[in-house]
């Protein structure tokens, strides 16, 4: 396939503002996380506390006034100098924008990481498109991704859930 096959199979990118969620950004989060399979979808609740206890590791992409992108993520109390991205929501209106790549960016970027030398996430082996998200962000960051056991789907007992492995990227340089 050739760059302009490429260029021209990829929707353009829509102005997207980039902020710290605050605490009533959780419904519509948890709206946005319904729309994206196939991520697991949590109590409304849940997106409440993402959005007002950990908004400083957290981010909210808004376009034309709605969410359309979401990433949670957190500083790891054993280990403050890496970042766990828990998930990583995108509109299909903006999937292959490289909307969730300048939403890590954003993450990372922020005073509450400026210690961040590590990016951990865990990836089920069926999303390829988070696969790949992670593989371009360790690529830009000159960083190595290693991958380790972390959830195996007994973990998950009957749900029948993936297993989950742990991606563990860096040392992070600059983007």
């Amino acid at each position: 396939m050739t760059e302009r096959q490429t260029s021209e199979r990829r929707p353009a990118a829509v102005r997207a503002e980039f902020r710290k969620p605050v605490l009533g950004d959780g419904a519509a989060v948890c709206e946005l996380i319904r729309n994206c399979p196939p991520l697991d979808v949590n109590s409304c609740y849940c997106y409440f506390l993402l959005c007002g206890h950990f908004a400083g590791t957290s981010v909210v992409a808004e376009s034309g006034g709605a969410v359309t992108g979401f990433i949670s993520a957190y500083l790891e109390p054993a280990a403050p100098d890496t970042v766990f991205v828990w998930q990583v929501a995108v509109d299909a209106s903006q999937r292959g924008t490289g909307l969730a790549g300048r939403m890590l960016d954003t993450i990372l970027s922020r005073t509450e990481c400026a210690g961040v030398r590590w990016l951990e996430t865990t990836v089920s082996p069926s999303n390829r498109a988070s696969r790949r998200l992670f593989e371009r962000f360790a690529d830009r960051r000159g960083a190595r991704l290693e991958e380790r056991p972390f959830l195996e789907a007994a973990h998950f007992g009957d749900s029948g859930h993936e297993a989950e492995p742990l991606l563990r990227i860096g040392p992070l340089g600059d983007a």
